[in-house]
């Protein structure tokens, strides 16, 4: 595995040109590095990361980032390698859940990312974990489409599989905070006939997971990623807003 150091010259081009969307530059790039597609960047906190979570990384959307996923695994990016030396083995498809980018998690599934690869930020696990932890829907429901397992209630819950909502709750027999933690997700995914499902299962309507402080009613108000990212994106780009304080 070959390292390159972030202080390198050719790491700051090949981002320039990933974050620019400049398809004819990574192309020159890669005539110029052959091998490149196959290398390890080396951050200031020691994190190898792939070229490919370069392409994924926060907050996503990079300009003809579909394009450049598809050109960089045909030019040997493994996108199932993970990042080496953080907290989390997580690969360019947990990244892509992380933002709800559809369009390069539906690139990198198409370039062979197992959807089921585990190693994210929410709890070790799969890219789904990641996608509807981070209110990710689209790539959620893009997941479950392309055949992801749905097989813990917080995630039925909060994809509003009401179906597979009950066949848990007969089959795996969950305690009352996995009850309460399901109804708070299916308040975070917008998904009312299964929260009023799991309160009358006994469901806490003012309990919170472990992981956070927002109450279900919190949850429901709560913006979804894509539409956060994007907010952000316009007010960065100076967009106003009716609404004058």
């Amino acid at each position: 595995m070959e390292l390159i150091q972030h202080n390198d010259p050719m790491p700051m081009s090949f981002m320039h040109a990933v974050q620019e969307g400049d398809v004819d530059a990574l192309r020159l790039l890669l005539q110029e590095m052959p091998g490149l597609a196959t290398k390890r960047g080396l951050d200031s906190k020691g994190i190898a990361r792939t070229v490919l979570h370069i392409v994924t990384d926060w907050p996503g959307y990079f300009p003809n980032a579909p394009i450049i996923v598809k050109i960089l695994i045909a030019a040997g990016a493994d996108p199932n390698a993970t990042m080496i030396g953080g907290q989390y083995s997580e690969t360019p498809l947990h990244w892509a859940a992380s933002s709800d980018d559809v369009d390069v998690a539906v690139a990198l599934i198409d370039g062979g990312a197992d959807i089921e690869v585990l190693g994210g930020s929410i709890g070790g696990g799969t890219p789904l974990d990641n996608a509807v932890g981070y209110g990710c829907w689209n790539v959620a429901r893009l997941l479950v489409q392309r055949g992801a397992r749905v097989d813990r209630l917080w995630q039925a819950a909060a994809l509003g599989m009401m179906s597979r909502v009950e066949e848990l709750l007969v089959n795996h027999s969950p305690t009352a905070v996995d009850i309460t933690e399901a109804f708070w997700q299916a308040c975070h995914g917008g998904q009312r006939r299964v929260a009023q499902y799991l309160l009358s299962q006994g469901a806490d309507i003012n309990g919170s997971p472990g992981y956070t402080e927002q109450t279900p009613l919190d949850a429901a108000r709560s913006l979804e990623t894509r539409r956060d990212t994007l907010a952000a994106w316009l007010t960065s780009e100076g967009a106003q807003s009716s609404e004058r304080g």
